[in-house]
């Protein structure tokens, strides 16, 4: 099973530290590289995320997975789903993901200017990136830290899909990271109604299906209550980045609400052995101003 947290291949496309395109790495792994049925598929866990919820009001932040599509595609389907009615608004998306292979302090950039999937290239924003390098000593350059590195990738075919091509992207792998120094960068990078931030994290890993659904409720009770002392090892792959936006998040006015909860089991995989996901949307609690105010 392709799950967060797991040690996959590479696809045909390798990249090395320092190109200007990061090629995929997971396409044909994590999710399929033909284009028209990644686009389909996509489309398919979407359009059950939408049916499954009402709209709500317009998202600043969202947390989803990124396992193999066959897994957590569903899950995440749910959190992009939120998106669709606001698409035309977002211009620059925040993405933060844990580092799978390279073990690193705090956050690091990209060394390219664009990322390509099979639905096209996504293009980056380095002027900001060279900036959040220049402005914060936890934030550095590491191609090698995005050249393989499943976890943001995976998000990218449901970003173009609902924003299609009219965004920027700021990818930012995180590791071992204080949740205030990633909570300064996201701060840095709030912006408006145009920003949108994503966090990537699975949940709880290769517990039985009913332990799972144990530990991963009490974490989201932890996402739901703002809590990131609440997240601990064990619960999430991407503890860090989420620490650092329920921080941020706190300090905004923002209020979490659970968009969908499942684990493997409920999808794809067998009960003895589950990875868990959940999906998130942070909007201005009740009675807040805008969440970039």
């Amino acid at each position: 099973m392709a799950s967060g947290g797991a040690a996959v291949g590479t696809s045909g496309g390798r990249s090395e530290p320092g190109t200007r395109t990061r090629p995929p790495a997971v396409a044909g792994l994590f999710y399929p590289e033909d284009e028209a049925t990644l686009r389909a598929q996509v489309a398919e866990y979407l359009a059950a995320g939408r049916a499954a919820a009402p709209p709500g009001r317009p998202p600043k932040a969202l947390i989803a997975p990124h396992a193999g599509y066959l897994y957590s595609g569903p899950v995440a389907g749910s959190a992009y789903a939120r998106l669709v009615p606001w698409a035309e608004r977002i211009r620059r998306v925040v993405l933060l993901g844990p580092s799978h292979r390279v073990p690193l302090p705090g956050l690091a950039v990209p060394e390219s200017e664009a990322f390509l999937t099979p639905l096209g290239t996504v293009p980056l924003d380095p002027p900001a990136l060279e900036d959040l390098v220049a402005r914060f000593p936890q934030v550095r350059p590491l191609g090698q830290a995005h050249a393989q590195e499943h976890s943001l990738e995976v998000h990218l075919p449901f970003l173009q899909e609902v924003l299609e091509e009219g965004f920027r992207l700021l990818p930012l792998v995180v590791g071992e990271a204080e949740p205030e120094a990633v909570a300064e960068v996201l701060e840095h990078l709030w912006g408006g109604e145009e920003t949108l931030v994503v966090v990537s994290s699975d949940l709880s890993h290769y517990l039985d299906y009913e332990s799972a659904r144990r530990l991963d409720a009490l974490t989201s009770e932890a996402i739901l209550a703002l809590r990131p002392e609440g997240v601990g090892p064990h619960q999430a792959c991407g503890r860090h980045p989420i620490a650092g936006l329920l921080l941020a998040a706190r300090r905004r006015g923002l209020e979490a609400e659970l968009l969908d909860l499942r684990s493997s089991g409920d999808t794809a995989g067998p009960r003895d052995r589950v990875v868990g996901y959940g999906a998130w949307a942070f909007t201005p609690a009740e009675g807040a101003g805008p969440p970039w105010a």
